[in-house]
Order: structure tokens, then sequence, then C-alpha cells
């Protein structure tokens, strides 16, 4: 499944990047520039049901500060797509993912920035705890931590994050259901009647996205591992003392579900190690920030990445 650029401009080139032998797992994605460049490399991860794709309004104008890396996660857009087997999906190996492209790309043993939504965040969320000499500084967007989130005592939660205890029903359930509707199930998730934020161009992407097969399961497998490997990860970081050493930044959408059910600074610093600076910012927005305020992204990125 090629996925084209267009949304970028021509000084994007992509990639492919084989990250783990078996079963083989390459990663696609976009970058702005080499390795030689004299800029500070910057990885962008997406979230669901997304791709790359969400970061078109907000790429174009890091250039000229960082070298800008731009990844599908395993399981989603154009990268591989491995079944069956959920620990596949935990977030370590997606963490390592991350590490394995950015040192293909030619930023072995150098440290870099992270901006991250949602999934991506979880992913980064990873990445700074297993990789602690890799990251500099990170940005997550509408999310808390994984461990805090399934253990609300809330009723609130299950009714408006309902897609979480959907989609890791067991094979095929979900995924029958999707393929069964793809382009309806993207927009009720999008919430494109409500909110028109989405370029017509990304839009169809995702759409498309949703309506490869091997997409759908992947992404349930995503969250399956979520409610499972990636909780009993979260629990042994904890018991051994395994906490986010590099400092970071969360946005929250006001209008969103995390800013409205969650002590979200006291949930993030449970999980960063002492003495290391967690800063937590209500923006006006809902849950899909890079697409609906870009150029807050951009600024903060520009503030605190550096």
């Amino acid at each position: 499944m090629a996925t084209p650029i267009a949304l970028f401009p021509s000084s994007f080139t992509p990639f492919t990047v084989q990250t783990q032998s078996s079963p083989p797992v390459s990663i696609y994605g976009i970058k702005s520039s080499d390795s030689s460049s004299s800029l500070p490399p910057l990885l962008l991860l997406h979230g669901y049901p997304e791709s790359h794709i969400i970061w078109h309004l907000i790429a174009p104008k890091l250039t000229s500060h960082y070298s800008v890396v731009i990844m599908d996660l395993r399981g989603y857009g154009a990268s591989s797509k491995p079944a069956n087997n959920t620990e596949l999906y935990a977030k370590s190996h997606m963490a390592q993912d991350c590490i394995a492209v950015m040192d293909s790309l030619g930023y072995a043993n150098r440290p870099f920035y992270v901006c991250a939504h949602d999934r991506g965040a979880r992913v980064a969320h990873k990445l700074l705890v297993d990789h602690p000499t890799r990251v500099r500084k990170a940005i997550l967007l509408d999310i808390c931590p994984t461990l805090a989130m399934y253990n609300s005592p809330d009723p609130e939660f299950p009714k408006a994050y309902f897609h979480w205890y959907f989609l890791i029903q067991p094979y095929p359930l979900p995924e029958t259901l999707i393929n069964g509707a793809p382009r309806q199930l993207i927009e009720m998730f999008l919430g494109v009647g409500k909110h028109p934020i989405f370029h017509k161009d990304a839009l169809e992407e995702y759409v498309k996205c949703m309506e490869d097969k091997d997409y759908v399961h992947a992404t349930c497998q995503d969250y399956r591992a979520s409610a499972t490997h990636d909780l009993d990860e979260a629990r042994e970081d904890l018991d051994k003392g395994r906490l986010i050493q590099s400092p970071i930044r969360v946005l929250v959408g006001k209008k969103g579900v995390v800013s409205r059910l969650f002590d979200v600074e006291k949930e993030w610093r449970n999980v960063t190690a002492d003495g290391v600076p967690v800063e937590v910012e209500h923006i006006d927005a809902g849950h899909y920030i890079p697409e609906q305020v870009p150029d807050t992204v951009v600024s903060n990125i520009l503030d605190f990445l550096k």
C-alpha cells in the first residue's frame, strides 16, 4: 500500500526502513533532509485512525529549524502490518521501530526531539522510558498515560472512549463490523459532520487506509496490545522505577475528554522522574490537535523543542 506525499512539499522524500526481521517489519515515512544537515532531528508520530498525513499542515513550517522525520507506525499507513500476534504491537516494539528508523536515517546514537499525537504519543511515552538518552524533549498531544486511563473509575470515560473497548474485542468481531462500513466509521471517529477540520485529500487518505482489511486488523491489534501487553509493561516500569527522564510538554484540548476527566499534570508527574520538567497546557481545541490548531503546535514545537 503506497502512501502519496502530495500534501507535502517536494522537499520531503519517502523512505522505507526494515526494523525487524522475524517477522519482517518495514516502516514507511518521509523526511525533509539527510543526516548531514546541521539541524536537530525531530520525529513526528501520528495517532488513530490516521497516518503520517496528519502533519501536513505542520511539518513544512519546521524544515528551517529541524530535520523532520515523519513515519507511519507499524500497522498504519504504508508500514508493515504483521498479523495474528498481538504482542508485536506492544509499545516497546513500536518504540524500537522509532529507534531503528532514526538510526537507519543517519541519527544513530544522536538524541532527537519528538512530537506525537494520540497512539503515537503512547509510543513516545514508551520511547522516553526505554530509550531515555535518545529523546532530548517531547511534546505529547492529548493523552494521559495508558495505565491511568484504563484505571479511571469515572463511568464517563468508557462512554466517551467506547472505541477502546470495542477495538479490543476478540478477532474477528470489530474487524468484521469495521470492514462493513469503513468510510462511515472514519467519519464517525473523526466527527467529520460536526468538525470539518480535515483537508479533503487527507480525509480520503484515512478512508483508503480504513478500506484496507490489513490496516483494520493491525490497528485492532494495536488496541488489543494496549489493553494487555502495554499495561503489563507500564506496571513493570513503575515497579522497577523506570520513569520518564526527559522534559515533556503535554498539550491537551480543552474540548476533549482527557482535559475533562483527568488531572493531566498529576498523571504525567506520576510517571516522570523527580526534578524532570513536566509542562501541561490546555489549549482551545478538541482531540485532533495537529489538524485543528496546527499553528499552536508549531509555536509550541519552536518554543519547547530547543
